[in-house]
């Protein structure tokens, strides 16, 4: 006997009503992407559950996997057997014994198939009886056991665990749409696009770039910036738009103390156009609000002011360490802190503006005019697809 099953919980998705089903068929889906290198595997649902099928396949790694897909509220190892009362017990006994350095145990049965005959009271009773009586050294203890031996009576299965993983949570990425993620290769961006996807939002990416000024190298950071991310989300596409003209120009005809805003009006400009190109509904930023001077509130609603489209901003209340602990988390610290520059710290002015006025900077666009360059960065941009591959170590050892 061996386990054989990775039973999965769901815990947000069991409150969407009437729209269930296509949470959950989305979250399948997302799965089976998740453990595309598994052939042998096969992912099923049921009422209220979700199953991978190992059949013969290490678990171990595909646990690891599994940990990264949002939607997912917890997972156990599970052993399957037949809706009979002695199958049940030999597979129980068989999660005691299996269970390392566990002294204290309780039984937790769910009879969610009314027809199996014995009531879940009872059949707590008969399996703790039965464990007590084929096992040496252990103890009940239903307060604080070292181990629940769980036991799910299903309509054409019974599932036994004995432990609990948690997962990611959140939504499955993809039931939310989709989002343009500002992707500048710093620390924020990426914590932002993990946590929209979070939301069950699918991200495209947009960096803007500035050869010479900006290196290859900071470019390939980006990318594999977006590769760390797919492990959540799936394959990714970078939207590479080429800022170098564009951007001196801005700080050639605009005073440098509201250089900065105007560029970042112009970058949220080309992003909406993007968007529309591409069905995508709202732009994802990094931004913390007080954190830098683009950043403060008169900032924000002055830069705004270009777009109608949604611009979510998940890290408004975050302080640094805040934001470096999911950095942290979810694997892009190491990367986002190699020194290379992006197209936003190259040009960085002395003094910029904390409070830029609406009408002044109006007042500065209508004395240049950008037209032809924002043209001409649309015609050059790049596309790359990112694909939800494994991260192998050495993908950037070359730029540590």
């Amino acid at each position: 006997m061996e386990y054989d099953h990775i039973l999965i919980r769901y815990g947000e998705l069991a409150l969407k009503g009437k729209n269930i089903k296509q949470f959950i068929v989305r979250l399948q889906q997302n799965i089976r992407e998740a453990l595309y290198e598994y052939e042998q595997v096969k992912v099923k649902r049921s009422l209220g559950r979700l199953f991978v099928e190992l059949h013969g396949a290490d678990p171990t790694p595909i646990m690891e996997r599994l940990q990264k897909v949002f939607g997912i509220y917890s997972l156990s190892l599970a052993i399957k057997v037949n809706n009979e009362e002695e199958a049940i017990k030999e597979a129980a006994l068989h999660a005691l014994l299996s269970s390392k350095n566990a002294k204290t145990f309780k039984v937790a049965v769910r009879r969610a198939n009314k027809n199996f005959p014995i009531r879940s009271q009872e059949m707590n009773q008969i399996l703790g009886g039965h464990l007590l009586r084929h096992s040496e050294g252990y103890t009940v203890n239903v307060h604080e056991p070292d181990v629940e031996i769980r036991v799910e009576i299903r309509e054409k299965a019974t599932y036994i665990t004995s432990t609990v993983v948690k997962g990611a949570g959140g939504l499955p990425v993809g039931s939310s749409g989709k989002s343009l993620l500002l992707l500048s290769g710093g620390i924020d961006s990426p914590v932002a696009g993990y946590l929209m996807m979070k939301r069950g939002l699918e991200i495209e990416a947009v960096h803007f770039h500035s050869p010479p000024f900006t290196s290859e190298r900071a470019k390939q950071k980006v990318l594999d910036l977006a590769k760390i991310l797919t492990e959540y989300g799936g394959s990714i596409k970078v939207h590479l738009v080429p800022f170098t003209e564009l951007q001196q120009e801005i700080f050639k005809q605009i005073p440098e103390r509201y250089g900065m805003t105007v560029m970042r009006r112009i970058m949220l400009q080309i992003s909406e156009k993007i968007c529309q190109n591409n069905h995508i509904l709202a732009v994802t930023t990094g931004e913390s609000l007080g954190q830098v001077a683009s950043q403060t509130l008169a900032s924000m609603n002055t830069i705004n002011e270009v777009t109608n489209i949604p611009v979510l901003r998940p890290l408004v209340a975050m302080d640094k360490e805040e934001i470096i602990t999911y950095s942290r988390k979810i694997g892009t610290y190491d990367l986002s802190i190699l020194p290379y520059e992006d197209c936003c710290t190259i040009f960085v002015p002395k003094a910029p503006s904390t409070n830029p006025k609406r009408e002044k900077v109006l007042q500065l666009e209508e004395g240049a005019d950008f037209t032809s360059f924002i043209d001409k960065a649309m015609a050059g941009i790049e596309v790359v697809t990112v694909d939800a591959k494994a991260i192998e170590e050495d993908d950037f050892s070359d730029l540590l």
